[in-house]
């Protein structure tokens, strides 16, 4: 969904901001990767915690479309290979994040819905940008009733 809605926006749309107090598509992209390094590469991978949030949400550029999509497919990758790698002491240990205190699967549930809760914001404002439908179930019949 991420790179469809960034795919649907031109390259000068990228940092373009709704207002003061919100973030550009960029912003929101560096920051689902600031988060997600901080949370699971570095807490779950038991590395030092070098992010810097505040840098993420004052960026105005320095990413293009695609270096953006490398660097959240980069950090995805990363983020998959230290889950993959976790064993039960990892994810039940709770450890402090963030100034949050949270064991491992905690980490993972707050990383999975912060990733979605930003992903809405992207598709929300590439709408708004673009004024298009940005059909990402297009094909599937979403009124299907499940099956018992």
């Amino acid at each position: 969904m991420i790179k469809i809605s960034l795919d649907a926006i031109s390259e000068s749309d990228v940092w373009k901001k709704p207002n003061e107090s919100s973030n550009s598509v960029g912003n929101q992209i560096v920051h689902i990767c600031g988060n997600m390094t901080q949370y699971i590469i570095a807490s779950l991978g038991e590395k030092e915690d070098w992010r810097n949030r505040d840098e993420e949400v004052s960026m105005t550029g320095g990413f293009t479309k695609i270096q953006l999509i490398q660097k959240l497919e980069d950090t995805v990758k990363k983020a998959r290979l230290v889950l993959n790698e976790c064993n039960e002491r990892q994810l039940i240990r709770k450890r402090k994040v963030q100034g949050f205190n949270l064991s491992g699967i905690g980490i993972v549930i707050h990383v999975v819905e912060h990733y979605s809760y930003h992903t809405g914001q992207i598709a929300f404002w590439t709408k708004l940008l673009t004024n298009n439908d940005l059909g990402f179930f297009d094909g599937r019949d979403l009124n299907i009733k499940n099956q018992l």
